[in-house]
């Protein structure tokens, strides 16, 4: 997705010249007292990030120190102890506390926002810490499943997340729930079918409405990630829904995509897209049981077939494809094999430190487009132009482009210095 990434760049960097040309009325009052990111405790008139900025001291250039001030403003007493409060819980490998952070980084509310940021710097640098102790390698590993409805995504992640837990690792899922369009409710089912490994004490399980985002991978599910890595979770799974996008997202945030496909699908070539499976690093054909294992063994080799034909992704890894039953767990240690064969593989050629730094540019760029498309939606006046331009649109007088230019044009003049 370069394309997309450098149209988000430069509509950043537009963004980002227009606020520096705001007059002075838009700047945020001035901070006394700020979160030090770095000790962990509160200071005078200046923020310590030397914990996020190796080499860096403080950072006192002004305009740096203008816009962290801005974003960080002065925290209270009880949301100091807050803050505290959950930052010790979640290090501390509670669930709870991890449970109420994740709700504290999915709030739409502006202050709560603030807080969560806070909160996620103090973790970053906690994990940046666990990393450097291991050697400069990421401590957790990342895994997305995504796949059609029916391919039985939580039935494999129950039976996987069981496995593990038995193994020793602490395993973190979070599942994306489908949401109504019309009403925004989501029907949060997926915890309750993994209800053997939703009692497991080594296992967290966060079920997320998608609430019409696109792809159904909420905005706030990369910050989940990192906080789930620093409560102490080695194995993050990443459950979404499969309505043929979601793969594409969930692909940009995890350090593996896996691709389940059930046996009895149809024409699986066809109803699969092609970039889905470009992406894949390896492919499960699930439902691999009874009467469903001669059709599970055709599908394994019209997909091995496939892959040989399409551009790999990787220079150190070739996707495989394998079968699976939950039913009967046949096949699932040899596909968690397979698995820790890829995350092995790409931690020795250093691809997979490479993908999440790639990564986190993409999902900065991403949030910056969403913040500034909000900012432009809510600005005075577009509110005022907008009902206008929408019955002219509507009405044929004038073209959706035409609409849209004027719309940013009243922006952009209202919001400029006079």
């Amino acid at each position: 997705m370069p394309h997309i990434y450098h149209k988000m760049r430069r509509f950043g960097f537009s963004l980002l010249r227009h606020i520096s040309s705001l007059p002075s009325s838009f700047t945020a009052p001035s901070v006394t007292r700020t979160f030090c990111l770095h000790q962990g405790v509160f200071t005078g008139s200046h923020t310590c990030y030397q914990g996020t900025f190796p080499g860096h001291s403080c950072l006192h250039r002004r305009g740096v120190s203008a816009a962290l001030r801005q974003h960080i403003q002065d925290l209270s007493g009880p949301e100091q102890r807050l803050l505290e409060k959950l930052y010790e819980g979640l290090i501390g490998g509670q669930r709870a506390s991890l449970a109420e952070s994740i709700t504290l980084v999915e709030t739409q509310h502006p202050r709560k926002k603030e807080l969560a940021q806070v909160l996620l710097q103090r973790v970053l640098v906690y994990r940046r810490e666990q990393e450097n102790r291991n050697g400069g390698k990421p401590v957790a590993f990342r895994v997305g499943l995504s796949g059609p409805p029916g391919a039985g995504k939580s039935s494999f992640i129950e039976v996987v997340g069981k496995m593990l837990t038995g193994r020793g690792h602490k395993v973190s899922v979070l599942a994306v729930d489908p949401s109504s369009c019309t009403t925004g409710g989501s029907l949060m089912g997926d915890k309750t079918r993994m209800t053997e490994l939703s009692r497991d004490m080594k296992a967290f399980i966060r079920p997320s409405p998608a609430s019409g985002t696109l792809g159904g991978v909420t905005r706030t599910t990369n910050e989940a990630i990192v906080l789930c890595e620093g409560a102490g979770y080695d194995i993050v799974l990443v459950e979404t829904v499969g309505v043929g996008q979601s793969e594409f997202a969930v692909a940009d945030m995890v350090d593996m995509f896996v691709l389940l496909i059930p046996p009895a699908g149809g024409d699986e070539l066809q109803g699969i897209k092609r970039g889905i499976i470009e992406r894949a690093d390896l492919v499960v054909v699930t439902k691999s049981d009874g009467d469903l294992v001669v059709p599970a063994r055709r599908i394994q080799t019209e997909y091995t077939s496939a892959l040989k034909l399409l551009r790999r992704q990787s220079k150190s890894w070739n996707p495989k494809v394998v079968r699976a039953s939950s039913h009967t767990s046949e096949g699932i240690p040899e596909a968690w094999a397979k698995m820790e064969s890829y995350r092995d593989a790409m931690l020795a050629s250093g691809e997979l430190q490479g993908r999440r730094r790639a990564q986190q540019k993409v999902w900065m760029w991403s949030l910056i487009q969403e913040n500034a498309l909000c900012h432009f939606q809510n600005h005075p006046s577009v509110r005022e132009a907008l009902p206008h331009l929408e019955e002219r649109v509507t009405k044929g007088a004038i073209s959706p482009g035409l609409a849209a230019d004027l719309l940013l044009k009243a922006f952009s003049s209202s919001s400029s210095p006079q």
